[in-house]
């Protein structure tokens, strides 16, 4: 049997693709994301943008603003704003270091993946990372291409 246009699906990642090119990446971290009502439906139909994705701290809490998850079709008038930002759970231990490294080096906190554990929860993955100059986008650019006409001979 196949799947239907509306089916549900158990394993779901969606990547930020424009992480690793905007920014240097440096540890990550799993979290868990506090969801409402619908959005776990449209995250496992993989109604997920990452576009501007970024994290950041308030009253000593970190939140994710900048992805979009999509309203949910069969939903009724109780459905979700797409661009509200979300609480991330992490330990205080990780909350804890992780603002101290951007407060200190200048780093940001940027959205990697958004995924589906085993259990079913919605888990994203974050990453210190600290932005590329325009040079250091074109050398990745350049390695890439390299790598490809490797490949192509290989």
């Amino acid at each position: 049997m196949g799947k239907s246009k509306g089916e549900i699906s158990s394993n779901v990642s969606v990547r930020n693709k424009q992480a690793k090119f905007n920014y240097e990446l440096q540890d990550s971290f799993m979290a868990g994301i506090v969801l409402e009502g619908t959005e776990i439906k449209s995250i496992r139909q993989g109604k997920v943008s990452f576009a501007d994705g970024y994290c950041y701290f308030s009253n000593g809490e970190l939140y994710v603003k900048g992805i979009h998850i999509s309203p949910y079709l069969q939903a009724s008038f109780k459905n979700h704003d797409p661009d509200r930002a979300r609480k991330l759970l992490l330990k205080k231990t990780e909350l804890k270091k992780l603002e101290k490294k951007v407060n200190e080096k200048g780093l940001t906190i940027v959205p990697t993946k958004l995924f589906i554990n085993s259990r079913g929860f919605a888990k994203l993955e974050i990453a210190l990372a600290k932005g590329k100059k325009i040079f250091d986008k074109r050398e990745s650019l350049k390695a890439k291409d390299q790598q490809r006409e490797i490949d192509k001979f290989s």
